[in-house]
């Protein structure tokens, strides 16, 4: 099983526990404000989401983790790895994305999670680089994104929902620099 460690965090795959917390955290609209269209999900939706994201692991080798705190083991969110099939235009690519519950907010939770994601992305799963969509606005992710070191490629539109969209990238030479 993956697993990743940081000073404050674990990052680990899914168990049938999360799926309470984390549509808990999946139910509060400014959590999901930034994340697709908006919509919070329910309960049945989080338990599909979970089951997606760990088919993701199964088929690619990576995947969005489950975060705890490693003082308490609370679930605090979601951050991690997936392709980015709604917007074609960037593939062949790995985007890295994060939710959190608004509790955990401001701590850094966010930034650390990422960076322990993005180092395993690029230095143990052997990837040449990254990807980071950011809908345009959401100023905390563009913060969590900047201390990653990702730069800015363009804007784009999504396809789907017609928000603009923020495309950053890093690859793993830009990393070790």
């Amino acid at each position: 099983m993956t697993e990743i460690r940081t000073p404050r965090l674990l990052l680990r795959r899914w168990t049938d526990d999360d799926v309470v917390p984390l549509s808990e955290i999946n139910a509060d609209p400014e959590v999901m404000r930034w994340i697709g269209d908006g919509s919070t999900l329910d309960p049945e939706q989080t338990a599909d989401e979970i089951e997606r994201w760990e088919e993701e692991w199964d088929e690619e080798g990576f995947g969005v983790f489950a975060v705890e705190l490693l003082a308490s083991g609370e679930l605090i969110g979601a951050v991690g790895l997936s392709v980015p099939e709604f917007l074609p235009e960037v593939l062949p690519a790995v985007g890295i994305s994060w939710r959190l519950g608004r509790p955990f907010w401001g701590q850094g939770y966010a930034s650390e999670a990422a960076h322990a994601t993005l180092e395993f992305a690029l230095q143990d799963r052997g990837l040449d680089r990254v990807v980071a969509i950011n809908r345009a606005g959401n100023e905390e992710s563009e913060n969590v994104i900047r201390k990653l070191g990702m730069v800015s490629e363009r804007e784009t539109t999504d396809p789907e929902l017609g928000h603009l969209l923020q495309i950053h990238g890093i690859d793993l030479t830009e990393y070790e620099a």
